[in-house]
């Protein structure tokens, strides 16, 4: 039977009503579920926030809303907290149900718990970001010279690998991924020791050497590989130069100056320090961090850590760029001192981020334009994040 021109007509315009219909149910639906969520400004615990609220910084609180029920939905899968700190105030603290890490369970899940503020939460390789920090801080306060150093001046026990091209890696290149050492973290699955990483714990007795070991394969600085083990010999650099293993240090210089008194590391056989991926924290801790980067370098007034190493910790290091990073969308990203940046967009405006990622969406975000702070936990271990849904589409917006 041959279609007429109008009954084409009616059909398009059919179809046009009926998607329209369907998109004013969703938004509906969406605005109904978020509806549910009760928004409650966070507690003052006298951990030095300053505590306000949506309204009082202009956030949207139905986007902030959507956002939340999104969440607590399961449409992020396994999102276990969500912290936002905005023009020098806490506004939103939520905490969700999910799964402990568990290296050897499936899909990584171990215990179900409903997380809090209190609990500490694996931070995966958010823990490089902080181990940058005390890099920093000790070039600061003198125990490190600079950068630009070779390795070999603090590995003293290690000198026999300073041959074919090693004597030319500088702490600058272990902080930037840009060594040149044939390591790999991306292309092998975590848990077993096929993962460069993992290797250091289940065949290396002394991992410092498991590093060094590596063929060389590039020229220092040109080629940007993501790997952990570079972390783990800054800990053993800042050991040698300090007297303090990177558990002591962070705690006098980092630490104790941020009010925190509650972390965790994990060590290696050897009572090495994994500095690459260990480290357990409150969210509330993780925030103090992103707070004291967004504040070039000071919490409370008080200077912790030099703004010139926020700025090299915030600008992508030379050919860094253009990085997508496996089992996130966070699409095109750069690489600086151990934390990620990105471009994004603010109503049409161009805006910075830079953030201390890590594995199953552990997140700090730093947003210097719009004065903000945004902190995640999650257990999407053996899926896909997408937290820069959350963050594009609802949280950036929601700035008024």
């Amino acid at each position: 039977m041959k279609t007429t021109k109008n009954q084409r007509s009616f059909r398009i315009t059919n179809s046009i009503l009926l998607f329209s219909f369907l998109s004013l149910v969703f938004i509906s639906c969406e605005n109904y579920l978020a509806s549910q969520w009760t928004y409650r400004s966070p507690e003052n615990i006298g951990d030095g926030f300053e505590i306000g609220t949506l309204e009082e910084v202009n956030l949207d609180s139905n986007l902030i809303a959507q956002a939340v029920g999104r969440i607590e939905r399961g449409k992020h899968k396994e999102v276990h907290s969500m912290l936002i700190f905005k023009d020098g105030k806490l506004v939103l603290e939520e905490y969700f149900q999910g799964h402990k890490y568990q290296w050897d369970a499936r899909n990584y899940h171990g215990d179900m718990v409903q997380w809090d503020r209190d609990m500490l939460h694996s931070n995966m390789s958010v823990t490089k970001s902080f181990t940058s920090a005390c890099i920093g801080i000790a070039i600061e306060r003198g125990f490190i010279d600079d950068v630009n150093q070779s390795i070999f001046d603090y590995l003293p026990d290690h000198q026999h690998f300073k041959t074919d091209n090693r004597e030319y890696i500088t702490i600058e290149h272990l902080l930037t991924m840009s060594s040149g050492l044939a390591c790999d973290e991306w292309s092998s699955a975590h848990g077993t020791s096929a993962n460069d990483i993992d290797r250091l714990y289940f065949e290396c007795d002394d991992p410092i050497s498991c590093v060094l070991e590596k063929p060389w394969w590039s020229v220092p600085g040109t080629r940007f590989t993501y790997n952990g083990e570079g972390m783990v010999v800054l800990a053993e650099i800042l050991r040698n130069a300090t007297g303090m293993n990177i558990e002591e240090f962070s705690m006098e210089y980092l630490f104790e100056p941020l009010g925190i008194d509650n972390t965790d590391w994990t060590q290696y056989e050897n009572e090495m320090y994994d500095a690459a991926g260990s480290l357990r924290l409150s969210p509330r801790a993780m925030l103090k961090l992103g707070v004291t980067y967004l504040n070039n370098g000071s919490w409370d007034g008080e200077h912790v850590i030099s703004s010139d190493w926020v700025q090299k910790s915030s600008t992508a290091y030379n050919n860094n760029l253009g990085l997508r990073i496996p089992g996130e969308d966070s699409g095109i990203n750069g690489y600086a001192y151990s934390w990620w940046t990105s471009e994004l967009s603010h109503y049409g405006n161009p805006i910075k981020m830079y953030r201390a990622g890590g594995w199953g969406g552990q997140e700090i975000m730093v947003f210097p334009e719009l004065d903000m702070v945004v902190v995640f936990t999650g257990g999407n271990y053996a899926s896909k994040t997408t937290l820069f849904e959350l963050i594009v589409e609802y949280v950036i917006p929601a700035v008024q």
